[in-house]
């Protein structure tokens, strides 16, 4: 962790951020829960793909590491999303998560510069509008929440996804954003 708060803990974490700063949280983590966890034309699993490529892109330590581990939870392997890292054009995804990718990379690497095109191709390989605003969402979460790892120091997610039991991962996939938030004793 870098110093940037001194009322943190040493190698505080995003638990001790959200305990110190607890007033936008609950709000903050019920988003995450319907934005990643409800009904969507996206899968689970896509959704955190998209928030670990998007973490990725921005360098963000953290949550690359965290949605790496719900991706692998939800069934996609972190080969998957360092190959797609490192080509986005040769990595092993399903050809029609491919324009959704591209639009949350554009849409995190250089806004302003979204075109009618970007968004026909979306819609061309059959995803909705309803999917492609899900899809833009995660994105803009996840470009929020770098921004507040990496703005309060916090620069390492502490478990290695090559490490977890297949238990670790069954736990990921049936915990809620709320139930963390509740763990940690913010707010409920």
């Amino acid at each position: 962790m870098k110093r940037l708060f001194p009322s943190l803990p040493e190698n505080a974490g995003l638990a001790e951020v959200f305990q110190t700063f607890p007033d936008t949280i609950k709000p903050l983590l019920e988003y995450h829960d319907a934005l990643l966890r409800s009904d969507s034309p996206l899968s689970i699993a896509q959704r955190e793909l998209i928030a670990a490529y998007v973490s990725g892109l921005n360098a963000c330590a953290f949550c690359f590491g965290a949605h790496v581990i719900m991706a692998r939870a939800f069934g996609i392997s972190p080969e998957t999303i360092e190959a797609l890292m490192d080509d986005p054009d040769a990595a092993p995804v399903e050809a029609e998560m491919r324009p959704i990718l591209a639009y949350v990379a554009k849409l995190t690497n250089a806004p302003a510069t979204m075109t009618e095109a970007d968004a026909q191709a979306v819609y061309d390989v059959g995803w909705s509008e309803r999917a492609l605003f899900d899809a833009i969402q995660t994105c803009a979460l996840f470009n929020f929440m770098n921004r507040i790892l990496e703005g309060t120091g916090v620069t390492a997610y502490p478990l290695d996804p090559d490490a977890l039991t297949e238990d670790d991962l069954t736990a990921r996939r049936t915990v809620t954003y709320g139930d963390w938030r509740r763990r940690i004793g913010v707010l409920d």
